[in-house]
């Protein structure tokens, strides 16, 4: 009776090991099976405003990663090996191409691309240079300031080293023109990735589109109504796009992707003297800045510091927020308005 009792106790206990490891395997084919459905094409982007193209060209259902993490600086970011498995992982690829993201040439090198797509932006937009004006300095040259000299704003004195490689700007997405070419690249991409959801990938790239567009039209009318043309930054300066783009003066302590964030004397000397000279009443820093450079002109001008994102990266409180490049780029213009009145 016993030995018959232990055996009836083995089987149920056998039986309920079965029925529990069937009932995982059920929960975790349906949890795959929900991923799947939600979340058909995996997308990677190095930063932020390649993320938020491919969100608004998928939609809310998405598998999206932002490899550098909100409130994080960019130009100092190192790839983890998890971040460097989710690229290899992963359907579409999305990265700037510049040279704070050197580390990717090795990574796509072993990318199988007949099923990892990839979009480098400065592949899809004009890219220009990064410039030394009146008044900056560089990493290499910070002595290199002739703030006595009698500057024009609308012949800025442009110092190139031809003896060093050219370096490009990489923040093109500050333009909206270079946006709507950047979203049209994802779209292509994915349209390719995913035939099932081509019109649906369509229609929303086209959507959004229409509202970059509009972005740049009121952009245009703000500078054309505008009293002055010409910006202060007590800080980087990574919006050549912008400037280009909507025919803008400005002067900045650093070009963009300059690793200083202290300014000689020299420079706050010239910027000082150019905030006072041309009566500017507003003065600019950047995201996520340690403003001390714009607070100290301030306190010599009496200028106002105001910000303008170049969207590079977000706070984590914004991301959080679902804050979105159209968004913070509204919150520029209003800005500008200021600035240029």
């Amino acid at each position: 009776m016993a030995t018959s009792h232990k055996k009836i106790t083995r089987i149920i206990v056998a039986l309920v090991l079965l029925l529990a490891v069937a009932g995982g395997l059920a929960y975790f084919a349906k949890k795959h099976q929900s991923d799947s459905t939600t979340s058909e094409v995996k997308i990677v982007s190095t930063v932020f405003p390649g993320y938020d193209f491919a969100r608004s060209v998928v939609g809310d259902n998405a598998n999206l990663t932002l490899l550098v993490h909100p409130g994080s600086e960019t130009h100092s970011y190192e790839p983890s090996p998890q971040d460097i498995v989710a690229v290899q992982q992963c359907d579409l690829f999305i990265y700037v191409g510049g040279e704070s993201e050197s580390w990717v040439d090795k990574v796509i090198i072993n990318l199988d691309t007949t099923k990892t797509k990839v979009v480098r932006m400065m592949d899809y937009v004009d890219v220009v240079e990064e410039e030394i004006v009146d008044g900056m300095e560089s990493d290499e040259h910070t002595d290199a300031i002739d703030y006595e000299h009698d500057h024009d704003d609308h012949d800025r004195n442009h110092h190139h080293d031809d003896e060093e490689a050219v370096e490009y700007d990489e923040h093109v997405w500050t333009s909206p023109k270079n946006a709507i070419k950047l979203v049209q690249a994802i779209r292509d991409q994915l349209v390719v990735l995913n035939a099932a959801k081509a019109d649906q990938y369509r229609s929303n790239a086209a959507n959004y589109i229409a509202s970059l567009e509009h972005l740049d039209q009121d952009i245009r009318t703000h500078v054309a109504q505008a009293k002055r043309k010409e910006l202060i930054f007590g800080d980087r300066f990574p919006l050549r796009y912008f400037v280009e783009e909507y025919d803008l003066d400005y002067y900045a302590a650093f070009p963009g992707c300059s690793s200083q964030t202290e300014a000689s004397a020299a420079t706050i000397a010239f910027l000082t003297q150019k905030i006072k000279q041309d009566n500017i009443l507003y003065i600019f820093k950047i995201e996520l800045s340690n403003n001390r450079i714009a607070e100290t002109l301030a306190a010599e001008t009496g200028a106002e510091v105001l910000e303008f994102h170049s969207l590079h990266n977000l706070s984590k409180e914004d991301f959080d927020a679902g804050k979105t490049y159209l968004e913070i780029m509204r919150q520029n213009l209003d800005n500008l308005d200021k600035a240029l009145n």
